[in-house]
């Protein structure tokens, strides 16, 4: 069997065959930087782009600090959504699997929309890890249920997201009840001014680790631009579709409103499409979920809650119906694909009014292919930038050339053809400029 670079890190044997077991041979940069420092009880704030292997980067030190002979909350993993609590959790299974049993560590998975009665009952047995919602969480704490007075570790997970979802004053509750000496990990692909304060109170002299800060996104992605040009734009996302024919593709749009509207129409030209938006019940959410897990849908149309908070593998497609307004976000709907060792694709239905976000996006770095659909086939057009300087040199310059000419104040016979011939020589000795 292929032999693990794990090793390098002083980590639970049981890890490194877990690690084995998902196929995970080399540490990923954000790794290499983060457990090193983790297992010296050092706090972190990783600010990172998605799929840069963050989770097992906190995993693997804290299932090596766990001491399983002492049955008491040791860690405290926070996450934005259910979704991602849920896979948090899962992953932690698939690394445990592999303790002996006399040292077996335990972890719950504490979220909304699951039996908050049944939940209690299972916490007579304190577990050694939580994870789970802010929110449930602290109702827990509340509830008696949970202690968390003696976990020494403490993970907040895509931090910025969860401030723009108002849960970072749970999470303050919590880290709140927490002993002083908490060895506390940050995750977030920005570092907002509103997240400043909460690191500064419980994080005295940190350290950063940065990722993937100059490379905005995988060299595995092909970024490609498709004009609307006033067509049908769904039309144009179901040719779309059809042409790539994707293992999985997420569609984007950014409001759920949107979502519905796309999901619908595509449903009505023949295609079986899931759908992941805010205002779906959390049954709904875990059955939807569940399904795309399974692969029972080829197109999934979902608004940015699924960029940031949920991990759907095997994504080989991202659709962008609408650009976000915070281009961070395409940074995260097109890190859903790529991912691994694998290629991805994240195109753009573009209109002239998308034109200051498309340029914006080349300034972070991204470089796009210019495609069109000409019958029923993807095609590689030319430059939307060549395009706008070939219309700044034929109508702009020529009216530019026509102020310059001098209207007679009596038009005589011939001025039009004058003035043509004037035109022509003002371009000739524009174009010798320019060759200069």
């Amino acid at each position: 069997m292929k032999e693990t670079k794990f090793t390098r890190f002083p980590l639970k044997p049981f890890l490194y065959e877990g690690l084995k077991s998902i196929g995970f041979y080399e540490p990923t940069d954000i790794q290499e930087r983060i457990i090193p420092r983790a297992l010296k009880d050092v706090s972190v704030v990783g600010q990172s782009q998605t799929g840069t292997g963050k989770t097992h980067a906190f995993l693997l030190p804290i299932l090596t600090k766990i001491n399983p002979n002492i049955q008491e909350v040791q860690a405290v993993i926070t996450a934005p959504t259910r979704e991602l609590a849920n896979q948090i959790y899962h992953e932690v299974l698939k690394l445990t699997k592999f303790c002996e049993k006399e040292e077996m560590i335990t972890a719950r998975l504490l979220v909304g929309g699951t039996d908050k009665a049944r939940t209690i009952e299972r916490l007579k047995q304190q577990p050694h890890i939580v994870i789970g919602t802010p929110g449930r969480i602290y109702d827990l704490i509340n509830e008696q249920a949970l202690f968390v007075h003696t976990a020494e570790m403490m993970v907040v997970d895509e931090a910025d997201l969860m401030l723009d979802m108002g849960f970072l004053e749970d999470v303050d509750k919590i880290a709140g009840l927490m002993p002083e000496k908490l060895q506390m990990f940050v995750f977030s692909a920005t570092i907002p001014e509103n997240l400043k304060p909460f690191l500064k109170k419980y994080m005295e002299n940190p350290e950063f680790v940065q990722v993937n800060l100059k490379k905005r996104t995988a060299s595995s992605i092909e970024h490609v631009l498709i004009p609307y040009r006033h067509r049908n734009k769904l039309d144009i996302l179901d040719n779309l579709l059809q042409i790539y024919n994707p293992f999985l593709a997420i569609v984007f749009t950014n409001t759920k409103k949107m979502a519905d509207i796309v999901a619908d129409g595509l449903s009505e030209r023949g295609l079986k499409v899931g759908i992941i938006h805010g205002d779906l019940s959390p049954r709904d959410r875990k059955k939807m979920m569940h399904q795309i897990r399974n692969l029972e849908y080829q197109y999934i149309v979902a608004t940015d809650l699924a960029s940031r908070g949920i991990d759907i593998e095997g994504v080989s497609h991202v659709i962008n119906y609408e650009l976000p307004n915070d281009l961070n976000f395409y940074i995260h709907r097109s890190g859903r694909t790529g991912r691994a060792s694998y290629t991805g694709i994240s195109a753009v239905i573009y209109d002239e009014q998308d034109e200051l976000k498309v340029s914006k996006l080349e300034k972070m770095g991204i470089t796009f292919k210019n495609m069109d659909i000409v019958d029923g086939e993807l095609v590689e057009i030319q430059d939307r930038n060549v395009r706008k300087l070939r219309k700044r040199t034929t109508s702009n310059i020529e009216s530019e050339i026509i102020h310059k000419v001098r209207k007679p104040k009596k038009i005589k016979p011939g001025y039009k053809k004058k003035l043509k011939a004037e035109i022509e020589k003002q371009k000739r000795m524009m174009r010798k400029k320019s060759k200069k």
